[in-house]
């Protein structure tokens, strides 16, 4: 969609559902002129979405959010046949992406600047500055398949709180609910030349992240490609939220049941394919029956059909993804890992799976498996086992169980990660608190008051008051 319209250019693609392979849209994609054509048309944009007043924007947003809610049912059907993302989890990531805009909504009347005395020396009698948050400019979004519509909002909620025109390259697998959304902006009165989503190949793409009329690139997905991206990005400002191998560490004093409960939840959710997905547990090994427990949970989970109410874990992404987990799995069962339950897979159809006896130097625990697997590590010392928590190359978020406040202040000192989530798992996100890593999974911040700082930029003006 580029102007207000959907283009059509005779380069197509077909977007199919990673269950069973069945068609579920033909999409367009951008080509060089398209690309040129989005990206004029938001510096265009621009000279107008700039002006918007706090209240007209905030009332854009307010609709926009309505607007998903009443397209909820469709939006998680969307979802649930691009992504393979069971129902009834495609139905609250709606719910989520309705949220983060009216939460973009309230912030766009909460973009504050402030007032700075000069006079600390002396001959600045009576000087003072004003400091104002001004947009930056257009916006590029690149976003992932896990999340395709409320990952997409987050991006396109702050820059136009913030506002900033934006351009959106979906995902190739997940281009459909990005598309649905623009047409909600263009309904809820957002210019037309202030949203564009071009679904393009890499190499088309290029100007999104080079072009020196891009202000802003978001960008969600792997590490390899968000690292590459920012070398090429020149002078433009730039956020990576990137992967992650997330840590739960259970101390001996935790509610165990409930540790349980959570980490399930949390390891197989969109089955794994989040960036804040459980997958190392470190469990005190005073907790008789833990892994039996977490066995018996995981067992529990119905995998199959997205679109069927009852199912708790779907298919990856795609085959080529099923196949590196299993052969991952396998490079570690023959270094002498044990595999619990689960295991097997069936096309991209991958049964949830707990592994024990893993080294930290394996695939499935140092790199992001992203998938519906945990493994599972017995420890005796709080403290070492909060460093092996930490000692990932990814830093996005950890979680931790325990009631002690003091091995709650040594995992907050200890964990080099973007969050820390007490008696949760490291997958527990709100909307609206500030999201984004360390090290190899990134830098910036999302969460709309987190995400419109770093869309905007900070102007001064200084007062310089004359005797009357």
């Amino acid at each position: 969609m580029i102007g207000g319209r959907q283009v059509a250019t005779g380069e197509t693609y077909e977007v199919r559902s990673p269950y069973d392979d069945s068609l579920v849209a033909v999409i367009h994609r951008a080509g060089p002129q398209q690309i040129e054509a989005a990206i004029a048309g938001a510096v265009r944009a621009f000279e107008t979405t700039r002006k918007l007043p706090s209240w007209k924007r905030s009332e854009i947003l307010a609709g926009i959010a309505d607007r998903i809610d009443a397209a909820k049912e469709d939006f998680a059907r969307t979802i649930a046949l691009e992504a393979g993302k069971p129902v009834k989890t495609a139905r609250a990531e709606a719910e989520r992406a309705a949220f983060t805009f009216r939460v973009a909504s309230e912030e766009t009347k909460r973009i504050y600047g402030e007032i700075v005395p000069l006079d600390w020396i002396p001959g600045n009698d009576g000087r003072v500055a004003h400091v104002r948050r001004i947009p930056l400019g257009p916006v590029a979004g690149i976003s992932p398949f896990n999340f395709p519509l409320n990952l997409v909002s987050h991006k396109v909620a702050p820059a136009l709180a913030a506002g900033n025109p934006i351009i959106v390259r979906p995902a190739s697998q997940t281009p459909i609910s990005a598309l649905k959304l623009a047409q909600i902006l263009l309904e809820a009165g957002w210019p037309e030349d202030g949203i564009a989503v071009v679904p393009s190949t890499t190499t088309d793409a290029a100007p999104l992240i080079e072009d020196d009329r891009i202000k802003l690139l978001t960008f969600t997905g792997s590490p390899v490609v968000g690292w590459g991206l920012k070398n090429r990005a020149g002078m433009k400002r730039v956020t990576l939220e990137l992967g992650g191998n997330a840590a739960v560490v259970v101390a001996a004093d935790a509610d165990a049941a409930y540790a349980a409960e959570r980490i399930v939840w949390g390891g197989t959710t969109n089955a794994g394919q989040t960036c804040i997905s459980v997958q190392r547990v470190y469990h005190h090994e005073s907790l008789d029956g833990f892994e039996d427990d977490l066995v018996r949970r995981f067992e529990q989970l119905v995998v199959g059909d997205p679109l069927d109410e009852a199912t708790d874990v779907g298919p990856l992404i795609g085959p080529d993804d099923a196949e590196r987990v299993e052969q991952w799995l396998q490079e570690a069962v023959d270094g002498g890992a044990r595999i619990l339950t689960g295991g097997e897979r069936d096309g991209s159809l991958f049964q949830p799976t707990v592994i024990a006896g893993v080294e930290d130097r394996m695939k499935v625990s140092c790199e992001e498996l992203f998938a519906p697997v945990i493994g599972v590590y017995p420890f005796s010392d709080t403290l070492e086992a909060l460093d092996r928590a930490g000692a990932s190359e990814f830093g996005l978020q950890a979680g931790l169980f325990t009631n002690d406040i003091r091995v709650i202040d040594a995992a907050f000192d200890r964990i080099e990660v973007g969050g820390l989530i007490v008696n949760d798992v490291a997958t527990f996100r709100v909307d609206h608190m500030p999201y984004g890593g360390v090290k190899r999974s990134g830098f910036g911040r999302e969460g709309l008051r987190y995400a419109i700082e770093e869309m905007t930029e900070l102007k001064l003006l200084t007062f310089n008051p004359r005797p009357l």
